[in-house]
């Protein structure tokens, strides 16, 4: 059965695992490079998500399919210029062989109501360019593009990823 936990400490190996995975998705789409230098959680991501599953600022969600770790969500809290809270999903990823089953939902609803509970006025998350699925995913929950990011490289072609091999890992649960 599907559900989403908060993430502890000893899920963090884990969530950083699928952290690498993540990036390492993304980093060749369209928009993947900056991205993944930008606003992707770098990797390795052992230090940043200790630190985010510690701090009660922050909500770290564990994705699962009968208590197996598959997926992972960060969101938090920004204040805006006008004093009120924008919520932030920051990182969300499930498992491609796992995705379509639920998970990803349960973990946005969470999301959701983790922000609303603090009065947020709304929530962004980011979709890239090209990944439709991901933006469609999120128009299933009311999500509607506020903005658009253009962008200009002038690396021809553009430099590589630079995501550390070493951080993609096998599989050890």
């Amino acid at each position: 059965m599907e559900g989403a936990r908060p993430a502890t400490a000893e899920d963090v190996a884990r969530l950083a695992e699928l952290t690498a995975h993540a990036v390492a998705e993304q980093v060749d789409g369209r928009g993947g490079r900056v991205w993944s230098q930008r606003e992707a959680r770098g990797v390795p991501a052992h230090a940043s998500l200790g630190a985010a599953v510690s701090d009660p600022a922050r909500l770290v969600l564990a994705g699962t399919i009968d208590g197996t770790v598959i997926g992972y969500l960060v969101a938090r809290t920004e204040p805006l210029a006008d004093g009120t809270l924008l919520g932030v999903v920051t990182d969300i990823f499930v498992e491609p062989g796992a995705r379509g089953v639920g998970v990803g939902e349960v973990m946005v609803e969470e999301a959701i109501s983790w922000c609303t509970e603090r009065g947020c006025v709304g929530i962004d998350a980011l979709a890239l360019p090209g990944n439709r699925e991901t933006k469609n995913f999120f128009e299933t929950f009311g999500f509607k593009a506020r903005a658009l990011v253009v962008h200009r490289s002038l690396v021809d072609p553009p430099a590589p990823p630079r995501v550390p091999p070493s951080a993609v890992v096998a599989d050890i649960g």
